[in-house]
Protein backbone atom coordinates (compact mmCIF):
# COMPACT_ATOMS: atom_id res chain seq x y z
CA UNK A 1 0.00 0.00 0.00
CA UNK A 2 1.30 3.27 -0.22
CA UNK A 3 0.91 6.40 2.33
CA UNK A 4 1.42 9.93 1.36
CA UNK A 5 5.58 9.01 2.40
CA UNK A 6 6.03 5.70 2.38
CA UNK A 7 5.14 2.31 0.33
CA UNK A 8 4.70 -1.29 2.57
CA UNK A 9 3.73 -4.38 0.88
CA UNK A 10 1.80 -6.96 2.17
CA UNK A 11 4.20 -9.78 2.07
CA UNK A 12 6.25 -9.66 4.86
CA UNK A 13 3.44 -9.37 7.21
CA UNK A 14 1.76 -12.25 5.87
CA UNK A 15 4.57 -14.50 7.35
CA UNK A 16 3.10 -13.38 10.60
CA UNK A 17 6.14 -11.97 12.56
CA UNK A 18 5.01 -8.59 12.62
CA UNK A 19 8.22 -7.63 10.74
CA UNK A 20 8.62 -3.52 10.14
CA UNK A 21 9.00 -2.03 6.80
CA UNK A 22 8.96 0.80 4.47
CA UNK A 23 10.16 1.77 1.03
CA UNK A 24 10.44 5.55 1.05
CA UNK A 25 9.73 8.34 -1.31
CA UNK A 26 11.54 11.73 -1.86
CA UNK A 27 8.46 12.80 0.82
CA UNK A 28 9.80 10.71 3.27
CA UNK A 29 12.97 11.30 3.42
CA UNK A 30 13.11 15.57 3.58
CA UNK A 31 12.71 14.94 7.37
CA UNK A 32 14.91 11.70 8.04
CA UNK A 33 18.21 13.54 9.26
CA UNK A 34 19.86 9.66 9.16
CA UNK A 35 23.60 10.05 9.02
CA UNK A 36 25.42 7.34 7.28
CA UNK A 37 27.35 5.16 9.67
CA UNK A 38 25.52 6.41 12.90
CA UNK A 39 22.24 4.92 14.44
CA UNK A 40 19.44 6.70 14.61
CA UNK A 41 16.04 6.37 16.78
CA UNK A 42 12.95 6.99 16.23
CA UNK A 43 12.96 8.11 12.28
CA UNK A 44 9.42 8.13 10.49
CA UNK A 45 8.07 5.00 9.51
CA UNK A 46 10.11 3.07 12.46
CA UNK A 47 8.83 2.43 15.76
CA UNK A 48 10.07 5.00 18.08
CA UNK A 49 12.27 2.79 20.29
CA UNK A 50 13.78 1.17 17.24
CA UNK A 51 17.22 1.75 16.01
CA UNK A 52 17.87 2.77 12.37
CA UNK A 53 21.03 2.19 11.01
CA UNK A 54 22.36 3.20 7.26
CA UNK A 55 25.90 2.71 6.11
CA UNK A 56 28.10 4.11 3.11
CA UNK A 57 27.11 2.55 -0.25
CA UNK A 58 29.74 1.66 -2.67
CA UNK A 59 28.16 -0.13 -5.74
CA UNK A 60 29.84 -3.52 -4.51
CA UNK A 61 28.31 -6.52 -2.93
CA UNK A 62 29.85 -6.55 0.74
CA UNK A 63 27.01 -7.21 3.72
CA UNK A 64 27.37 -5.72 7.14
CA UNK A 65 26.34 -8.06 9.81
CA UNK A 66 24.89 -6.61 12.73
CA UNK A 67 24.48 -9.45 15.05
CA UNK A 68 24.62 -7.20 18.61
CA UNK A 69 22.50 -4.77 19.97
CA UNK A 70 22.99 -0.51 18.57
CA UNK A 71 23.75 1.97 21.30
CA UNK A 72 24.20 5.88 20.12
CA UNK A 73 27.84 5.93 20.39
CA UNK A 74 28.38 3.25 17.16
CA UNK A 75 30.27 4.22 14.54
CA UNK A 76 29.78 1.75 11.79
CA UNK A 77 33.12 3.31 8.92
CA UNK A 78 33.32 1.01 5.71
CA UNK A 79 31.71 0.21 2.92
CA UNK A 80 29.09 -2.29 2.59
CA UNK A 81 25.87 -2.53 0.09
CA UNK A 82 23.96 -4.90 2.21
CA UNK A 83 23.11 -4.94 5.72
CA UNK A 84 22.20 -8.06 7.92
CA UNK A 85 20.31 -8.35 12.05
CA UNK A 86 18.64 -11.11 13.42
CA UNK A 87 18.44 -8.04 16.34
CA UNK A 88 14.88 -7.19 17.45
CA UNK A 89 14.85 -3.41 17.30
CA UNK A 90 17.11 -2.69 14.88
CA UNK A 91 16.24 -1.70 11.48
CA UNK A 92 18.52 -1.83 9.02
CA UNK A 93 18.17 0.70 5.71
CA UNK A 94 19.63 1.72 2.04
CA UNK A 95 19.40 4.67 0.30
CA UNK A 96 18.57 4.88 -3.59
CA UNK A 97 17.66 7.10 -6.34
CA UNK A 98 16.99 5.15 -8.95
CA UNK A 99 19.15 1.85 -8.33
CA UNK A 100 16.95 -0.56 -6.70
CA UNK A 101 16.46 -1.09 -2.74
CA UNK A 102 15.72 -4.68 -1.78
CA UNK A 103 14.35 -6.20 1.70
CA UNK A 104 14.66 -9.52 2.64
CA UNK A 105 13.01 -11.58 5.55
CA UNK A 106 13.33 -15.07 6.65
CA UNK A 107 10.46 -15.53 9.29
CA UNK A 108 11.91 -18.92 10.89
CA UNK A 109 15.07 -17.78 11.81
CA UNK A 110 13.92 -13.97 12.52
CA UNK A 111 16.41 -12.22 10.23
CA UNK A 112 16.06 -9.29 7.76
CA UNK A 113 19.01 -7.64 5.41
CA UNK A 114 18.12 -4.23 3.36
CA UNK A 115 20.14 -4.32 -0.23
CA UNK A 116 21.61 -1.42 -2.75
CA UNK A 117 21.74 -2.97 -5.78
CA UNK A 118 22.85 -0.92 -8.91
CA UNK A 119 23.85 -2.60 -12.17
CA UNK A 120 27.05 -3.08 -11.07
CA UNK A 121 26.06 -4.58 -7.78
CA UNK A 122 23.42 -6.72 -8.90
CA UNK A 123 25.59 -7.97 -12.02
CA UNK A 124 28.17 -8.84 -9.55
CA UNK A 125 26.00 -10.78 -7.38
CA UNK A 126 25.40 -8.98 -3.98
CA UNK A 127 21.42 -10.28 -3.81
CA UNK A 128 22.60 -14.33 -4.37
CA UNK A 129 25.59 -13.52 -1.82
CA UNK A 130 23.73 -11.94 0.72
CA UNK A 131 21.04 -15.18 0.43
CA UNK A 132 24.14 -17.42 1.02
CA UNK A 133 25.16 -15.22 3.82
CA UNK A 134 21.43 -16.14 5.13
CA UNK A 135 21.96 -19.58 4.81
CA UNK A 136 25.73 -19.73 6.21
CA UNK A 137 25.94 -16.89 8.99
CA UNK A 138 22.10 -17.42 10.05
CA UNK A 139 20.77 -20.96 8.98
CA UNK A 140 18.60 -19.66 6.64
CA UNK A 141 16.55 -22.26 4.83
CA UNK A 142 16.19 -20.44 1.08
CA UNK A 143 13.01 -21.70 0.32
CA UNK A 144 11.51 -19.41 3.67
CA UNK A 145 13.05 -16.29 2.22
CA UNK A 146 10.72 -13.34 1.54
CA UNK A 147 12.11 -10.71 -0.97
CA UNK A 148 10.48 -7.15 -1.66
CA UNK A 149 11.85 -5.35 -4.58
CA UNK A 150 11.21 -1.98 -4.37
CA UNK A 151 10.73 1.28 -6.27
CA UNK A 152 13.74 1.73 -9.18
CA UNK A 153 14.85 2.85 -12.62
CA UNK A 154 12.58 0.76 -14.78
CA UNK A 155 12.67 -0.83 -18.42
CA UNK A 156 10.87 2.30 -19.56
CA UNK A 157 13.95 4.99 -19.03
CA UNK A 158 16.71 2.83 -18.29
CA UNK A 159 18.91 2.90 -21.17
CA UNK A 160 21.99 1.27 -20.92
CA UNK A 161 25.15 1.60 -23.41
CA UNK A 162 27.84 -0.87 -24.69
CA UNK A 163 29.83 -1.33 -21.94
CA UNK A 164 27.34 -1.99 -19.52
CA UNK A 165 25.69 -4.74 -21.65
CA UNK A 166 29.09 -6.22 -21.76
CA UNK A 167 29.81 -6.71 -18.18
CA UNK A 168 26.02 -8.03 -17.51
CA UNK A 169 26.58 -10.61 -20.52
CA UNK A 170 29.65 -11.46 -18.91
CA UNK A 171 28.12 -11.87 -15.27
CA UNK A 172 24.44 -12.98 -16.09
CA UNK A 173 24.14 -16.28 -18.52
CA UNK A 174 20.10 -15.31 -19.47
CA UNK A 175 21.23 -11.29 -19.95
CA UNK A 176 18.72 -11.41 -22.54
CA UNK A 177 15.81 -11.90 -20.45
CA UNK A 178 16.18 -8.70 -18.86
CA UNK A 179 17.03 -6.36 -22.00
CA UNK A 180 14.84 -4.39 -24.25
CA UNK A 181 16.58 -3.71 -27.60
CA UNK A 182 14.77 -0.53 -29.17
CA UNK A 183 14.97 1.58 -31.86
CA UNK A 184 18.66 3.17 -32.94
CA UNK A 185 20.68 0.37 -31.45
CA UNK A 186 19.61 1.56 -27.95
CA UNK A 187 18.60 -1.18 -25.12
CA UNK A 188 16.82 -0.41 -21.77
CA UNK A 189 17.66 -2.86 -18.99
CA UNK A 190 15.25 -4.35 -16.65
CA UNK A 191 16.75 -4.00 -13.16
CA UNK A 192 14.41 -5.14 -11.02
CA UNK A 193 13.81 -8.43 -13.33
CA UNK A 194 17.54 -8.99 -13.21
CA UNK A 195 17.15 -9.08 -9.45
CA UNK A 196 14.12 -11.48 -9.90
CA UNK A 197 15.86 -13.43 -11.68
CA UNK A 198 18.66 -14.00 -9.79
CA UNK A 199 16.65 -14.32 -6.56
CA UNK A 200 14.98 -17.45 -8.28
CA UNK A 201 17.76 -19.04 -9.73
CA UNK A 202 18.90 -19.32 -6.35
CA UNK A 203 15.96 -21.17 -5.18
CA UNK A 204 13.68 -18.49 -3.43
CA UNK A 205 10.45 -19.21 -4.14
CA UNK A 206 8.47 -16.69 -7.05
CA UNK A 207 5.13 -16.70 -4.33
CA UNK A 208 7.48 -15.23 -1.88
CA UNK A 209 9.24 -12.47 -4.45
CA UNK A 210 7.02 -9.41 -4.53
CA UNK A 211 7.95 -6.36 -6.63
CA UNK A 212 7.23 -2.59 -7.03
CA UNK A 213 6.25 -1.79 -10.12
CA UNK A 214 7.00 1.84 -10.17
CA UNK A 215 10.01 3.37 -11.68
CA UNK A 216 11.86 6.30 -10.25
CA UNK A 217 12.82 8.31 -13.56
CA UNK A 218 8.91 8.63 -14.43
CA UNK A 219 7.56 9.84 -10.77
CA UNK A 220 9.35 13.11 -10.47
CA UNK A 221 6.24 13.65 -7.91
CA UNK A 222 7.53 10.62 -5.65
CA UNK A 223 11.19 9.76 -6.19
CA UNK A 224 14.09 11.04 -6.41
CA UNK A 225 16.34 10.33 -9.86
CA UNK A 226 20.21 10.36 -10.67
CA UNK A 227 19.20 9.89 -14.02
CA UNK A 228 16.46 12.10 -14.59
CA UNK A 229 17.97 15.03 -12.18
CA UNK A 230 21.57 14.52 -13.59
CA UNK A 231 22.86 14.94 -9.78
CA UNK A 232 21.96 13.31 -6.38
CA UNK A 233 19.29 15.99 -5.14
CA UNK A 234 18.64 13.45 -2.38
CA UNK A 235 18.21 9.52 -2.24
CA UNK A 236 15.30 7.74 -0.97
CA UNK A 237 15.12 5.45 2.74
CA UNK A 238 13.91 1.71 2.68
CA UNK A 239 14.35 -0.06 5.52
CA UNK A 240 13.35 -3.35 7.50
CA UNK A 241 13.94 -4.66 10.96
CA UNK A 242 12.33 -7.20 13.70
CA UNK A 243 10.02 -5.72 16.56
CA UNK A 244 11.10 -4.96 19.95
CA UNK A 245 10.42 -8.40 22.18
CA UNK A 246 7.93 -7.49 24.40
CA UNK A 247 8.30 -8.09 28.79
Amino acid sequence: MTSTSVITVPAFADAGSQVRHFFGTRRHAVDLGLEVGIPRRGIAGASLSSWTLSVKQVHGTEALVVDRALASTDRFVGGWDALVTDQPGVMVAVRTADCVPILMHDPQRRVVAAVHAGWRGAVAGIVPQTLALLESRFGSCVEHVRISIGPSAGVCCYEVDEPVLDHLCQGFSDWNKVVRTRGGGKAHLDLKSLVKEQAQAFGVAPKFITTVNLCTICHEDLFFSYRRERKVNGTMVSAIGLPMRRG
